[in-house]
């Protein structure tokens, strides 16, 4: 399918259900590469596998695409809430210092704070949690 904006989750979620089936190990969350509610059809990548998979997921962006904030401090983990109106739909944080934010939304069957604290578990010192890190270096080929 060609790449459609808000509706990447098409053609990404397809290739994502193969891969976790041909898994001998069943995880017990996904961290996305992508948004979770934080999509202006509250449908973002992570929601949308997580709706078809079963398994609670998270939503993890390096650029916003909805919604707004206030200024995120310099110090590593700062953190603010994306906000569409008065609804929160996600968390920016800064994971690094001297990066740029990253967006965390919730996809499936997990909260706000929940989806921050797993994001700020799994990071190692790079801009992006370890397993997004990881699925965002084997995609790209570096």
């Amino acid at each position: 399918m060609p790449y459609i904006p808000g509706l990447l989750s098409f053609r990404e979620v397809p290739a994502a259900l193969a891969a976790l089936e041909a898994l001998t190990i069943q995880p017990e969350l996904l961290m996305v590469d992508g948004h979770g509610i934080a999509h202006p059809r509250r449908l973002g990548v992570a929601t949308h596998l997580g709706l078809i998979s079963g398994y609670p997921t998270i939503g993890v962006a390096k650029k916003r695409l909805t919604g707004r904030h206030e200024e995120v401090g310099e110090a590593p983990e700062s953190h603010t809430l994306l906000l569409d109106g008065d609804e929160r739909i996600g968390t920016v944080l800064r994971s690094r210092g001297r990066v740029k934010p990253i967006f965390i939304s919730p996809g499936h069957r997990v909260g706000h704070d929940t989806a921050l604290a797993w994001v700020v578990r799994m990071l190692t010192g790079y801009k992006l949690p370890e397993p997004t890190r990881q699925a965002d270096k084997l995609a790209s080929n570096r």
